[in-house]
This record gives C-alpha cells, structure tokens and sequence, in this order.
C-alpha cells in the first residue's frame, strides 16, 4: 500500500506510515464476538470473554444483558445477536 497526503489546515502535507504484509499498523487487532453479562454505570458493560470477564464500553450500541456484541479495542460497535 502506497503512503497518501492527509490534506491538513496548514499548507504543509504529510504522508501516512504505510502498511505492512496487509496488517494496518493503526488497527491491526480484531473485533470479537462476546455475550454481555451485565450493564454497569456509564455505559460500561462486563461480558464473557475467553479470558474470563473483562469491562468494556456499550456507549456506542444500544445492547442489553444476554446480547453478543461485536468488541474492538474494549468498545462494543455492532450488536450481532440480540437476547431471546
């Protein structure tokens, strides 16, 4: 992949880093699956991981207890499944 300019307010261009065999080097984790145990205060949930539980934020989805909910960088951004 190819740097490109990121127009910015000064008249000066920038290039961004490029990425390496196919992994950004900005995003390279992955978003996982997990089902929400419970809701705590603002906006924050504890869910059900491999490694046991593990607090993430729910602020950007509208998920419920018992929801699997799509997880990047401890911020849920898609609910997958919703509680029956």
């Amino acid at each position: 992949m190819n740097p490109r300019l990121v127009p910015l307010s000064q008249p000066t261009d920038r290039t961004v880093p490029d990425c390496h065999d196919g992994v950004c080097i900005t995003c390279s984790d992955v978003a996982v699956a997990v089902r929400v145990r419970e809701l705590t205060a603002d906006g924050l949930a504890v869910v059900d991981t491999d490694a046991g539980p593990e607090e993430i934020s729910v602020a950007l989805v509208d998920a419920q207890p018992g929801d699997v909910v799509l997880v990047h960088a401890k911020e849920a951004i898609a609910v997958v499944e919703k509680s029956s």
